[in-house]
């Protein structure tokens, strides 16, 4: 699928590995996703493990994308909340293959932030995510 997002390279940053700098949507239906967790149908914690809590987390930010008419490719911003930053960090290698089952090498504009705790105390990461369907 290609999307009618520009995706901008600006001058004087580094480059973005796993992420985008800047988005620019095109025209369409904007989708704003609420946070998804490591959460399954049930509402269970599928693990208490962050690569599988992320892995599941990514499969219900595509679940809900679908349910609103939408697909990955449609994301032009995602937010990441982790419990713990270092732990994010140490696992990318592992992360990485877990976000491009979902995602592809779709890169959304993307921003990491450490929380003190998420709503479910055993949560570890959270995705909150914005689409635009193109008209």
């Amino acid at each position: 699928m290609t999307t009618p997002h520009e995706i901008v390279r600006p001058l004087g940053l580094a480059n973005p590995v796993g992420f985008s700098h800047a988005v620019v949507a095109g025209p369409g239906r904007t989708v704003y996703l609420g946070g998804q967790t490591g959460h399954d149908a049930s509402g269970e914690l599928v693990s208490d493990d962050l690569v599988e809590q992320f892995d599941r987390a990514a499969a219900n930010v595509v679940t809900a994308l679908r349910a609103a008419g939408a697909e990955p490719d449609h994301l032009v911003s995602m937010q990441i909340f982790v419990t713990d930053t270092d732990d994010y960090v140490e696992a990318l290698a592992d992360l990485a293959p877990a976000y491009q089952r979902h995602f592809g090498k779709h890169y959304p504009a993307i921003a990491l932030l450490q929380v003190v705790r998420l709503f479910d105390p055993g949560a570890k990461v959270e995705l909150v995510a914005v689409a635009v369907v193109p008209d």
